[in-house]
C-alpha cells in the first residue's frame, strides 16, 4: 500500500504543466536505476501528462531524436529515433516497428496546483529515482 506522506515528499517538480503541449516537446530528467545512469521523460497527450524511463523496448537506446522530441510528425505516436519503434503515448506500448507487444517502463506522474501555478510531478518508485 502506497504512503501518500511519502509520496509528497519524494514528488518531483518536472515543470510548469503549460510547458507540455499534446504532442509537442517532452521534458527530460536525469534518473538513476540499479543498473547506473538513466532518463525519464515526460510528455502531453490527449490532455494528459505522462512520463516513461527513456529506453526503446527493442535497444537499450534513448528514443528522441533530438532533445526533447519524442513524438513522430503527427503527434499521434512516440517513436525510436534508431530503429523507429512506435509506441502509443497513453499506455506505452509498443504498436509498430521491432519491438511490436513490447512496452515502454512507465513512471508515475501527476498535475497538481501548486502555488506558483499548476505543474507535473513525478513520483519516483524504489527502482527509479531522481540523479
Amino acid at each position: 500500500m502506497s504512503d501518500p506522506l511519502r509520496e509528497a515528499a519524494d514528488a518531483v517538480r518536472v515543470c510548469a504543466s503549460d510547458e507540455l503541449a499534446d504532442g509537442g516537446a517532452g521534458v527530460r530528467v536525469d534518473a538513476k536505476e540499479a543498473s547506473g545512469e538513466a532518463v525519464v521523460f515526460f510528455v502531453r497527450y490527449d490532455g494528459k501528462p505522462y512520463g516513461y524511463l527513456n529506453r526503446c523496448a527493442h535497444v537499450p537506446m534513448e528514443l528522441d531524436w533530438a532533445e526533447g522530441q519524442f513524438f513522430e510528425s503527427s503527434g499521434l505516436y512516440l517513436m525510436c529515433a534508431t530503429h523507429g519503434a512506435i509506441y502509443e503515448p497513453d499506455t506505452g506500448k509498443c504498436v509498430g516497428g521491432p519491438c511490436r507487444g513490447g512496452r515502454l517502463r512507465p513512471v508515475n506522474v501527476e498535475e497538481r496546483e501548486t502555488p506558483e501555478g499548476r505543474a507535473v510531478f513525478w513520483l519516483p518508485d524504489d527502482t527509479l529515482r531522481p540523479a
